[in-house]
């Protein structure tokens, strides 16, 4: 029996890996043809091509569902076809036994994606997406267009690019008096984060008098300050690309002060339900194979399944844009 459910298991997993190649295959070269669009002087083609290879991981974790259940169609139907699910129930395999042969390889891929979307989607998403705002920016202008803003106090930050591990690049610092007239801009290279505090390096100070401006440069400055780089991580990524434990964090803390926290709660469900969502997929499969559908074609089974993960993927998408609608 271990022996057949190796077998299973193995073309089960096989047949995943495969569709979850076609459907990352045609995913990658949408996204190029998109990134295509953004090629300027900064931004490259080398550079549209590490942001893909780098949004690789979350491309991924993002297919698992859609590909378990067109791959579990695909490999349970190849057996169908070659009668190999008959000789196994004329053995007296069980259908429940039969569909544990399947579960098996499928857990399997359920915590490698639980895996990739907790230590390796973040650090990979934050990387690309700093790396592509660091491209398209301008990197040495205090007037960037893009990048990740902030408010402290009576100050408003400006990063063009928060990289992991705490790195920044392109701060701007514009502050404001009690009467919100401007009194100081800075502009720093890039900043390194020290146990509790920040070291700008490479910047511009110009002070704003009543009849006049003055402006100083430094090497080096230490910038006392509550961000952190768990922090700006929250600021600089979508909700989809945080890990469960800071959606949760920051849902939270957002209700306590009274802002929207919708789109971060959606998140947080749907990753946390995203093994049941796989494991309720590939029961649909096997439904469709020793069900209504045991007697079709394997191209109407795989038609069936791709309707079905559509549908599925379609109701996520609208109930995503309701509940995160202002």
């Amino acid at each position: 029996m271990k022996r057949l459910s190796r077998y299973v298991g193995v073309f089960v997993l096989g047949a995943i890996a495969l569709v979850l190649l076609v459907v990352l295959s045609l995913d990658v070269i949408a996204a190029l043809i998109d990134g295509l669009e953004d090629i300027d002087d900064n931004y490259r083609f080398s550079d549209v091509l590490q942001y893909i290879v780098l949004t690789l991981p979350a491309r991924i974790y993002d297919h698992l569902a859609f590909s378990s259940l067109i791959g579990c169609l695909l490999g349970l139907g190849v057996l169908a076809g070659n009668a190999e699910l008959v000789i196994m129930r004329a053995a007296g395999v069980s259908l429940l036994r039969i569909s544990g042969f399947v579960l098996r390889p499928v857990l399997l891929v359920i915590i490698a994606g639980v895996l990739m979307g907790e230590f390796v989607v973040p650090y990979t998403d934050q990387l690309a997406e700093s790396r592509r705002m660091l491209r398209q920016g301008e990197q040495g202008s205090v007037g960037s267009t893009s990048g990740v803003w902030n408010r402290e106090g009576n100050e408003f930050i400006h990063f063009n690019a928060v990289y992991p591990n705490g790195r920044l690049f392109g701060v701007s610092r514009y502050r404001f008096g009690e009467d919100r007239v401007i009194e100081e801009v800075s502009f720093a290279a890039q900043a390194t984060y020290f146990e509790d505090h920040w070291v700008e390096e490479r910047g511009a100070i110009t002070r704003f008098n009543e009849d006049s401006t003055e402006t100083d440069t430094f090497l080096t400055r230490r910038w006392e300050t509550g961000l952190s780089p768990d922090f700006l991580q929250l600021l600089s990524m979508t909700p989809e690309s945080l890990p469960m434990v800071k959606l949760y964090q920051y849902a939270s803390y957002l209700d306590d002060q009274g802002q929207t926290s919708s789109a971060h709660w959606l998140a947080f469900w749907g990753k946390l339900l995203q093994p049941l969502t796989v494991l309720g997929l590939v029961l649909v499969a096997v439904s469709f194979v020793f069900g209504p559908l045991r007697e079709a074609t394997m191209g109407f089974r795989i038609f069936s399944g791709v309707v079905v993960g559509i549908a599925f993927q379609t109701v996520q998408q609208w109930t995503a844009g309701r509940y995160t609608r202002p």
